[in-house]
């Protein structure tokens, strides 16, 4: 759906804050998890530089009609940011700003355009930073990290970004501009507006400020790589040093086909063998933290546990795990990963999922590598296709949705942390229930009445 571009007039911005070139709207009409050729494009590309700026947006928005998407990085992997109704593309990267840095409180205030990493950055002089941030926090933002829930490796000890959160601007669909929170730890005041919007992907406001609390960095890291001849030992093991309590800031699990992608990958020659990846972060006594992970992988008959003494050492252990999302692709030359599978489960089911998906995929005939944030039941998982097979492709969305629908029959999610977007609509039901939709959709009609607001998102149906 196209839309004549005559509101731009209406905006209220300087000309140099928006586009109609080609390049600039080819650039932000797919996602990393959306192919080129199937993204949509918008008919603006504007970039506000201040919440009145998106404020004058959004008025203009709802007053002509026009849909707008937000958009920042383009890491997400759903098609979240997508604009398939075409209209206004929000590109939030210059609201990028640390606002307030303030050490005493273990407080930041920062813009949405601003890259996870450079947070840290700018706080690591205080002797500071976000614990939970996120692996892809070098190349994504936090105001997309917070509408898609962002979460990442350190989550089995840190939580997810959200929860470091204290304080948020909105700008709502129509213009209006409201707080959440606040700059105290806690509250009892009022909804929390902030968990609304929170993983709401876009559809109900634009983040334009965030109060982020922040932690001292450890005085010990000390990270490790755990060989094991099963795939259930490995699964087993993780779960065993959750449940025993083993102090992990990063708990990862790899199986034998992605260690073999990654040693093809990066041209080594580790043995292609599940592995657990485990990172310890302590102020004193890490030691002791070490050698009872050790003692738990050892009743799950670990074959090699290794624990690097620097920096180095730790970055060449894990590198297997770090760089294996490069390694997919080129694995197999006519195979493909069909979707970006990240379920989650109880801790406690956590084998059983692996163990599901890779009795499907013997069953069906399918190469798909497991691996993940295991110490918080995230499985991520790629189910290899050739996409120029449409019988093939559909065989693979079949495997990939028993996949889903096995982890919600677990008690988990269909996503963990990758939202739902385009790719996850049709488990949204299942998983929480017809009411509790329904009561979703109302929030979203109460607070986006012009139903504006990143369309076709989070719901399928004429209220997306």
């Amino acid at each position: 759906m196209h839309h004549d571009t005559t509101f731009v007039d209406d905006l209220g911005l300087d000309p140099d804050q928006t586009s109609v070139a080609d390049a600039d709207r080819d650039q932000r009409s797919h996602d990393w998890g959306t192919a080129r050729e199937d993204g949509v494009r918008p008919d603006v590309v504007v970039w506000p530089e201040s919440t009145a700026d998106v404020a004058s947006v959004m008025r203009a928005a709802t007053e002509h009609g026009v849909p707008v998407t937000p958009y920042a990085a383009g890491t997400s992997l759903e098609g979240n940011a997508i604009p398939i109704d075409g209209g206004i593309t929000l590109d939030m990267t210059r609201m990028d700003a640390v606002l307030d840095v303030r050490p005493d409180d273990l407080q930041v205030d920062i813009q949405p355009g601003i890259l996870g990493d450079d947070v840290n950055e700018a706080v690591a002089k205080h002797g500071l930073f976000l614990p939970s941030m996120p692996a892809s926090g070098k190349i994504s933002t936090i105001g997309g990290m917070l509408a898609n829930d962002a979460s990442g490796m350190k989550t089995v000890k840190y939580g997810e970004v959200s929860d470091w959160v204290l304080g948020m601007e909105v700008v709502l669909p129509t213009g209006e501009v409201i707080t959440t929170g606040s700059r105290a730890v806690k509250t009892s005041s009022g909804y929390d507006l902030g968990d609304v919007v929170v993983g709401s992907e876009g559809t109900l406001g634009v983040i334009t400020r965030v109060t982020i609390k922040l932690a001292g960095r450890p005085a010990q890291i000390r990270g490790g790589r755990a060989h094991f001849e099963t795939l259930d030992d490995a699964a087993e093991a993780v779960f065993d040093a959750v449940r025993s309590g083993v102090d992990v800031a990063k708990i990862e699990l790899i199986d034998r086909l992605s260690a073999a992608m990654s040693n093809a990958h990066l041209d080594t020659d580790l043995p292609d063998v599940p592995m657990v990846f485990v990172e310890f972060h302590a102020n004193h006594g890490i030691e002791a933290e070490i050698e009872f992970c050790r003692s738990v992988f050892e009743a799950h008959d670990v074959t090699s546990f290794e624990v690097a003494e620097n920096d180095r050492g730790m970055d060449e252990l894990w590198a297997a795990r770090r760089e294996l999302a490069e390694a997919l692709e080129p694995y197999e030359d006519h195979l493909s990963p069909l979707t970006p599978g990240d379920v989650t489960v109880p801790i406690s089911e956590y084998p059983g999922i692996i163990r599901y998906a890779k009795e499907l995929a013997e069953a069906e005939d399918f190469l798909i590598p497991c691996f993940g944030h295991a110490g918080d039941g995230n499985l991520h998982y790629a189910v290899m296709v050739d996409k120029d097979d449409p019988d093939h492709v559909a065989r693979g969305a079949d495997v990939s949705r028993k996949i889903v629908e096995r982890a919600i029959e677990l008690g988990g999610t269909s996503t963990g942390e990758h939202g739902i977007g385009l790719g996850k609509q049709d488990y949204l039901v299942a998983e929480h229930g017809e009411a509790a939709v329904d009561a979703m959709r109302s929030i979203k009609r109460a607070l986006d009445p012009a139903g504006i607001m990143n369309p076709g998102k989070v719901f399928d149906g004429p209220d997306a």
